[in-house]
């Protein structure tokens, strides 16, 4: 069990198991946790909670990963939170991602199934913890 990061991480799956996964994965290293099931749930947390990351699955019902991404981007109180793109979509994706202009790229990926250690450096990584 790590000390407290004192950073809060939404998590933003709509596969309950994932979340459950992730959300436990995070405390149980220092992390604070808000969960949402769907992008519009997750763009709701984020205004209201300020997390200080978000890590989102990408394939959701409701509004999708990639609209909560772009709508978080285009809201000047939140669109400097990093986000960490979670899915189980290929390297396809990350290209495609990174050849839109009119969003900039994730702070991270990782891809599912999740590696955990991977997962909490990458967080560790953009938040600067050692």
């Amino acid at each position: 069990m790590n000390k407290d990061t004192g950073k809060k991480i939404l998590v933003i799956d709509d596969e309950p198991d994932v979340v459950a996964y992730l959300s436990t994965l995070l405390e149980d290293n220092g992390f604070k946790t808000l969960t949402a099931s769907n992008g519009e749930e997750g763009l709701l947390k984020a205004k209201e909670a300020k997390p200080d990351l978000v890590s989102l699955d990408i394939s959701m019902p409701e509004k999708s990963g990639v609209k909560f991404f772009r709508e978080l981007q285009e809201d000047s109180e939140i669109s400097n939170i990093p986000v960490i793109i979670v899915t189980g979509v290929s390297q396809d994706f990350e290209k495609f991602i990174k050849t839109r202009k009119q969003v900039k790229p994730p702070a991270g990926y990782v891809s599912k199934p999740i590696d955990q250690q991977e997962f909490l450096k990458q967080i560790r990584d953009i938040l600067k913890i050692n």
